[in-house]
This record gives C-alpha cells, structure tokens and sequence, in this order.
C-alpha cells in the first residue's frame, strides 16, 4: 500500500531486483512518495542478478534519481558533530576541551565517526568510576584501549586468526597467510631437489 510522502531506504543496494521493480513502478502512482535512497557502494552487482551497476541500483531507476555527492567532513565538521552528540547525551559540560579534541582525532584517523560517537557514553561512564565530574584524556584513552575500532580489530584477527574457530582467512584473496614454518620448508624442498645431469656434465 502506497502512503504519500516520505520514503527513505538506506543501505539501497541489498534490495532485490522485485524490490526495484515495485519501486519503478510505485514512482509512477499519483501516490508516488518522495523516495530518498542512501548506499555507499560503487560499481556492484544487483542483488540476485550477475549485472552491476553503478551503487548496485537498476540504470533505468538510476536514470529517474537525482544523484547527490557527499564527502568526507572536515576536522571543524567532526568536531562540531561530537558537540552536538555530547550535547545530546548531556555530558557537554563533563567534556574537557583537551578530551574533545582526542575524539575529534580519534574520528577522524579511524575513519569512523560512529565509533567515536560511541566512546562519549563509554568514557562518561568510566569518569564517573573514577568518581570525576569532568571527562578527561585519561578517559578517552581508556576506552580506547577497551574498545577496538574496525581497523584495528581487523589486525587483531588477521594476526590471530589461527587461533580462532572456523577461519575463512585462508580462502581470502591478496592475503598472504604462509606461516614462516611453511616458507622454511618449501626452502628446504627448493634445495633438495637434484641437480639437472646436463649441468653436472657441463660443470
């Protein structure tokens, strides 16, 4: 059933082809609603199909959307986001100007805004184990020693991953996992192979 006015879909590329069928279709109702899609892909494949296409969406539903850039945000941008967040959370008055300016970095080197949003609650929480009123650098670095981003924990699991249950990273691609075991050995195979008769003669 058609409702009018706003439709948002994030993470657009999941849905199926039926899916971006009854899209089509639905744009052309006088019910139509105003339909915003969000995806971060580039060239992918559409969902249940072999084809790709540009952000995994249909070109003849593409060709009807106005496509709308974004960029990163800049160092200012971040810094006045997590404002507003602490502001949200009600610890604006708890942050310190030094702490603020951590998360600003933390966002910005790990790339993920979300994590350092996260990290507010976390470190009001560990000020206030510590019995403080004000959020400082010693907490903000503390949960960022407890509380692993993307980047990191993916380090983590690629230096460890044979210590985990089901390891999949063997079958990966580019990912060099040969332990320096498995190198001595083929070495040792390399050098144990016998000379060629030709080349004894000819020496």
């Amino acid at each position: 059933t058609l409702v009018p006015g706003v439709l948002f879909i994030d993470e657009v590329h999941i849905l199926d082809m039926e899916c971006f069928s009854f899209l089509n279709r639905a744009l052309e109702s006088e019910l139509a609603p105003i339909l915003v899609m969000a995806t971060n892909r580039g060239i992918s494949k559409i969902r249940g199909t072999q084809y790709k296409s540009p952000h995994g969406i249909p070109i003849d539903l593409l060709d009807r959307c106005m496509i709308v850039p974004t960029r990163p945000y800049t160092l200012d941008e971040t810094r006045a986001i997590l404002q507003v967040r602490c502001r949200e959370e009600d610890v604006e008055q708890r942050m310190t100007d030094e702490a603020l300016e951590l998360l600003t970095r933390i966002a910005v080197e790990t790339n993920s805004l979300r994590y350092a949003i996260h990290m507010i609650v976390t470190s009001s929480l560990a000020a206030k184990k510590r019995k403080s009123d004000k959020i400082e650098l010693a907490d903000i670095e503390r949960v960022y020693k407890l509380f692993s981003d993307v980047q990191r924990s993916t380090k983590f699991l690629m230096e460890y991953q044979d210590e985990f249950m089901f390891n999949e990273a063997k079958t990966m691609t580019n990912v060099d996992t040969t332990t320096p075991k498995d190198k001595e050995e083929e070495t040792k195979k390399q050098d144990d192979v016998p000379t060629p008769a030709s080349d004894v003669m000819q020496e």
